[in-house]
């Protein structure tokens, strides 16, 4: 298969299982490269889960995951961002001991097209250097540059979701899961997120759980719909929103507000 034809991200008959739970049941589906797709649901469909298999913190039991043409099933979590996967959790995660600046550096991952710009720095201060270079670029591409020096606790929650994105893109990945990134925020918190991702496609492919609709329908290229661990529907932002078995699926649930509960 040529790389043009092939997806970043391929999921094939995934099945999780809790205990007696069926959280996820033969789910397959497919990312390619410069592509946004959005997975929503109603709470408990599975699309955290999704996340977690992906990413290494949950086995399967059964079905596959491609990065890349490549079987990603028992790749170690810490090991993801070196492939070129980089994720957000629903919480921020940020240390509240360091700047802004510091906390984007710990997101590099020292990837081999990194680290040969480097080879010829005398110390591990030049080294620094550069990371910190790189990650001022990043909050300036964000439009935060002026909190790099700042610490988290001080910083509106719009801004603090800003660095947890930056974190993320410190590791140049191909494949960015972005894990309810609208939670908490303001309306036009919302909307400068939904460019800023609009703006990144055409550096990587973007994977977003939300709950958001009106945020999903703005970015997202496709759709595809979870409930109760199955694919019930996939499609364009249009298909998505005229189809009788998605809003079916939602009945009895706010999901025009972002909300910040878990979901299985």
């Amino acid at each position: 298969m040529g790389e043009l034809s092939r997806p970043t991200l391929e999921v094939s008959d995934l099945t999780v299982r809790f205990g007696g739970i069926l959280a996820l049941d033969q789910v397959s589906l497919r990312i390619d490269a410069g592509e946004v797709v959005a997975i929503i649901g109603p709470n408990g469909a599975g699309k955290t889960t999704l996340f977690n298999a992906v990413c290494g913190f949950v086995r399967p039991d059964r079905g596959r995951i491609n990065y890349r043409g490549q079987p990603l099933l028992g790749t170690a979590p810490h090991r993801l961002a070196r492939l070129g996967i980089a994720r957000t959790l629903q919480g921020l995660g940020l240390w509240s001991g360091l700047s802004v600046q510091e906390n984007v550096v710990v997101g590099s991952n020292q990837r081999p097209g990194l680290l040969s710009s480097l080879l010829a720095l005398p110390s591990s201060d030049r080294i620094e250097s550069v990371l910190a270079s790189k990650a001022h670029e990043i909050l300036d591409q964000l439009g935060i540059a002026s909190y790099a020096r700042a610490y988290p606790g001080t910083l509106p929650y719009g801004v603090q979701k800003r660095v947890i994105i930056a974190r993320a893109l410190m590791a140049e990945p191909s494949l960015l899961l972005l894990d309810e990134p609208v939670s908490g925020l303001s309306a036009q918190d919302i909307d400068e997120l939904a460019d800023l991702i609009k703006q990144l496609r055409s550096q990587m492919c973007v994977a977003v759980v939300e709950h958001h609709l009106d945020f999903v329908m703005a970015i997202s290229d496709r759709i595809i719909v979870l409930n109760v661990g199955h694919v019930i529907a996939s499609g364009t932002p249009k298909e998505i929103r005229d189809d009788p078995h998605v809003a079916t699926a939602y009945l009895g649930e706010d999901v025009t507000t972002p909300e910040a509960s878990s979901d299985a």
